[in-house]
């Protein structure tokens, strides 16, 4: 997935989880920030951050926030970014062969998942993309904030397992150079518990890491999956 139009800031604050001031040559602009998660390590004072212009007529903000570096990587924080990256991956066939159909956007139970697929084989597939942005000790987390709707899906998904079709959480990694990928268990417990429920159930879990650079992200590769690990002295 590419943008159209990208220009360097230096982000200075961020009011709230909506906008953010970013210095742009002399000037300060205040932008969207197309993430709602708190992204506190990723937010800081004078951290380079890279913005799509907005051609939306009436809008109060000129520029969306892509993409920040921190340190020496270049992380994409576009919410939107991951299911673009996937609905890209899915069309070229990366993934399933013989595909029919690819339906974003498709309801099941009480929840609404990012893709529904069918295939020439009959194969029913459901998933569900989580874009990962938050990393530390070079592992990446899911989720950087609780998330009751990350813990419906994933028993939504166990449901629809049991009724036939084929299930999956990908978690895209919104960057390159982690180690590992594992749910964040200290922020959100319970959204692990039901990972792993549900990957005992036969619900798919992947992770894949992505190559991104300023005016864009391509999904990369697989990136292995643990159940727990010691970050910091805890687990």
């Amino acid at each position: 997935m590419e943008y159209r139009s990208i220009t360097k800031g230096l982000f200075l604050k961020r009011p709230n989880r909506f906008i953010a001031d970013v210095q742009i040559g002399s000037r300060i602009e205040r932008v969207h920030v197309k993430n709602t998660g708190r992204c506190r390590e990723l937010l800081a004072e004078g951290a380079e951050v890279f913005l799509e212009k907005s051609d939306a007529p009436g809008r109060k903000t000129g520029y969306d926030l892509v993409a920040v570096r921190k340190g020496s990587r270049l992380i994409n924080m576009d919410s939107t970014a991951p299911n673009r990256a996937v609905g890209e991956w899915l069309a070229a066939g990366s993934f399933f062969p013989h595909v029919t159909e690819i339906r974003p956007e498709t309801t099941y139970g009480s929840s609404r998942f990012d893709f529904y697929i069918r295939t020439g084989g009959g194969d029913r597939i459901l998933i569900e993309v989580k874009g990962v942005t938050l990393e530390r000790e070079g592992a990446a987390l899911f989720p950087d904030a609780p998330s009751e709707r990350a813990v419906k899906h994933v028993r939504e998904l166990m449901q629809a397992k049991k009724e036939g079709y084929e299930t999956c959480v990908m978690f895209v990694i919104q960057m390159t150079g982690v180690s590992y990928f594992m749910p964040n268990r200290e922020t959100h417990a319970a959204f692990c518990q039901a990972l792993w429920e549900a990957a005992d159930c036969g619900v798919r879990i992947l992770a894949y890491d992505c190559e991104v650079w300023e005016s864009g992200m391509r999904l990369r590769k697989p990136v292995e999956i643990r159940r727990e690990a010691v970050l910091s002295g805890r687990k």
